[in-house]
């Protein structure tokens, strides 16, 4: 049996008149993020921002994104805030949210509260006598081998593996553990009892295990 993916799009009309006139609010160089069902509209928009563009790209979940030195802001197409947070966490520019002809920045307010939640998370973990090291089965976020490696090198904390195809951080009170460490989709991170792999606070506490 074949699987069939069709994707899904947004079906909208640019105001091209509106969203020139909004390139009076950004900085000179800016990137352009969507997600899948947004493709046509951005890179529609694009062609209207043309003069002003340092790279166009997909956002996914877990997707990890760099962009060009010379980019001043980012702004992503799409509805809500979870890939704008996703975004800020990871890097260290303005984010714009354009929604249909509406023109937002993520409040730093928003950000710094994220900041916070993984520095809770951090300190959860350092304070923390037995952890649980999340891994996932889907394709592209399963990291066995660096699971299991951690547990080796962690000596003053117990730690449990966790496998499974859906990670529910809901699930987590039933284990009685205070912290998480993430090898699966890095935006687990958004709760406060889970800290990434990749977390550079971790990395740095791996080296005096």
């Amino acid at each position: 049996m074949k699987t069939l993916f069709i994707p899904a799009k947004i079906k909208t009309k640019v105001n091209k008149k509106k969203i020139k006139s909004l390139s009076k609010e950004l900085p000179k160089n800016i990137a352009i993020a969507y997600s899948i069902q947004y493709h046509d509209i951005a890179f529609e928009i694009k062609e209207l921002l043309s003069n002003n563009i340092t790279k166009i790209t997909q956002v996914l979940g877990c997707s990890k994104l760099s962009f060009p030195k010379t980019t001043q802001a980012i702004v992503l197409i799409g509805s809500g805030r979870f890939h704008a947070l996703s975004l800020a966490s990871k890097i260290n520019l303005p984010i714009y949210i354009l929604e249909k002809d509406k023109l937002t920045k993520l409040p730093e307010s928003e950000i710094e509260s994220l900041k916070k939640t993984k520095k809770v998370s951090y300190l959860k973990f350092l304070n923390a006598d037995k952890i649980g090291i999340l891994i996932s089965t889907k394709p592209g976020q399963e990291n066995l081998k660096k699971a299991i490696d951690l547990s080796k090198k962690i000596k003053d904390k117990k730690s449990y593996l966790f496998i499974s195809n859906n990670i529910n951080t809901s699930e987590f009170e039933n284990f009685g553990l205070e912290s998480w460490v993430n090898t699966a989709c890095p935006r687990l991170d958004f709760d406060s009892s889970v800290i990434n792999i990749d977390n550079s606070n971790l990395r740095k506490s791996k080296n005096s295990l």
